[in-house]
């Protein structure tokens, strides 16, 4: 059994995603003469209006007797199961994200029945901004956790007991299963199949559904160099400069005389404020700034990499599998426009 739980304003794509993997295995599955494995459905809170004008909408196991509908973020409206009782069987519990899943934290009902469900539950997930929810909920803390790479900082600064990792499509962490964005749910769902199933029939549903059963690079490479982002206030204009010289000599004499700091002041304070040496802060901006040419321009990657000041393709292609698990050819192939 695995749950997926929805409310208003969720985002369609955490929630429609994941459920097609599941859905897609169990129709490999009959059409091999088997059993189907999964039993998924969406379930949902019922409106506090919906609650207050049905009498015995919601039984004496904390669940609900009557059916939900959620209008979803992009406008479709969902009609989901009620939420069953919080002893009731359950194998995996899954929270979608969205706009709305600031005001389902807030619900102190729905907030306790996820508490309580995910103690049955055999693992927790969460796509996308669902990691809010299950970090309001206490169920990160002292966890490895992702999210979408654009409310990583935010997630970490909120949530200061989660460990929040900013590069990856998911973190398994124990029995708790965290995903980065949007898309990224069907990535998640393609790995609890591997886990239940095996890889055979894991690969069997992805490329079905015409995915990578592990898709090669982290979520950096959508994303601007996250961890330079919580150092903006402090050394957002040496970002810009560096940016603007990415051709140039970029050591640390050069970049300590632009903060107007001694070598060993600037280097204590940039690590402290990034978590990063300057050295890799620089690489990172040249991958991005290499990023962005090999995904909207034609230029050859052998200019690209003199313009970013890498010297050589080769420095390049390094530069590239550290932060993004992936060369710069492999790169423009999948992401060219």
């Amino acid at each position: 059994m695995i749950e997926i739980l929805a409310f208003p304003a969720v985002q369609l794509l955490d929630v429609t995603g994941p459920l097609q993997v599941f859905a897609t295995v169990n129709d490999l599955v009959a059409e091999a003469g088997g059993a189907p494995p999964y039993a998924p459905r969406v379930v949902a809170r019922r409106s506090n209006d919906a609650q207050s004008s049905d009498a015995g909408s919601t039984d004496p196991g904390g669940g609900e007797t009557a059916g939900a509908s959620v209008t979803a973020s992009a406008g479709l409206r969902l009609f989901a199961d009620p939420l069953p009782p919080v002893d009731a069987a359950l194998d995996t519990l899954m929270v979608a994200g969205g706009p709305g899943v600031e005001a389902a934290s807030a619900d102190p009902v729905l907030m306790e029945w996820v508490r309580q469900r995910a103690v049955r539950a055999c693992r927790v997930a969460s796509v996308c901004t669902g990691a809010f929810l299950l970090a309001a909920a206490g169920l990160l803390d002292g966890k490895r956790a992702a999210t979408h790479w654009s409310l990583c900082a935010d997630l970490a600064r909120r949530f200061p007991a989660v460990r929040v990792e900013p590069d990856p499509i998911f973190v398994h962490d124990g029995a708790v299963w965290t995903s980065a964005g949007v898309t990224a749910g069907i990535d998640l769902a393609l790995a609890l199949v591997e886990q239940d199933l095996g890889r055979s029939l894991a690969l069997a549903a992805a490329r079905y559904l015409v995915m990578f059963l592990k898709r090669p690079g982290g979520q950096a490479q959508f994303s601007a160099a996250l961890s330079l982002q919580t150092a903006e206030d402090r050394f957002g204009a040496l970002h810009d400069w560096i940016n603007a010289h990415l051709d140039q000599d970029i050591s640390l004499p050069v970049l300590a005389r632009q903060a107007a700091m001694s070598e060993r002041s600037f280097s204590r304070h940039y690590a402290e404020a990034t978590g990063l040496t300057p050295a890799r802060a620089v690489e990172r901006l040249r991958v991005e700034a290499a990023r962005r040419l090999l995904s909207d321009s034609g230029l050859p990657v052998k200019r690209i990499a003199q313009r970013c000041g890498f010297g050589s393709e080769e420095t390049m292609r390094r530069g590239f599998l550290r932060l993004l698990a992936a060369t710069p050819q492999d790169y423009r192939a999948r992401f060219s426009s």
